[in-house]
């Protein structure tokens, strides 16, 4: 070897190669990171309106269960949960949905028809008519969820926690 500033043809293209290997294995592995890291970084849409159908499939002073599942997709993970609401008519004017989750444990509730009551089996928890509780442990009334009427269809605002 000599001890010229000039490059050898060995030391030029060792150099050429190197930068379009370095150059190719930036173009072909940004989109694949990019493939991999999209996933987690998607933002998940948490809350909605949710169409119950024509409020008058539901009848006034008997509450309706209405059950509904919803997909979360979080990273590659996916998760489908399954969700109630119970309609309520007072009258055919006036009506409240509320959540099938005991504001306990989130134990499931029931309507009982024979003792006018939604019970929670988990812990003997009671909710009257409108959900206001009247025995167990649960800390709250049942919760209640925001309402509209659209070409005579109810919806409820749904929002994911």
């Amino acid at each position: 070897m000599s001890n010229s500033p000039h490059l050898d043809r060995r030391q030029f293209v060792n150099i050429v190669l190197t930068f379009l290997s370095t150059t190719m294995g930036v173009v072909l592995g940004l989109p694949a990171i990019g493939y991999l890291v999209s996933p987690a970084t998607k933002l998940q849409k948490k809350d909605e309106w949710i169409t119950l159908g024509p409020l008058e499939k539901y009848p006034v002073g008997t509450p309706t269960l209405f059950s509904f599942n919803r997909t979360t997709i979080n990273g590659w993970e996916k998760t489908v949960n399954s969700y109630g609401a119970y309609v309520v008519r007072f009258s055919p004017e006036d009506h409240k949905v509320f959540s099938n989750m005991c504001t306990h444990l989130s134990c499931r509730v029931s309507w009982k028809e024979e003792q006018k009551e939604y019970f929670c089996p988990c812990h003997d928890g009671r909710f009257d008519f409108e959900g206001k509780i009247t025995a167990g442990p649960p800390p709250e009334n049942m919760h209640e969820y925001e309402t509209k009427i659209e070409d005579g269809n109810l919806f409820i605002h749904f929002v994911e926690s």
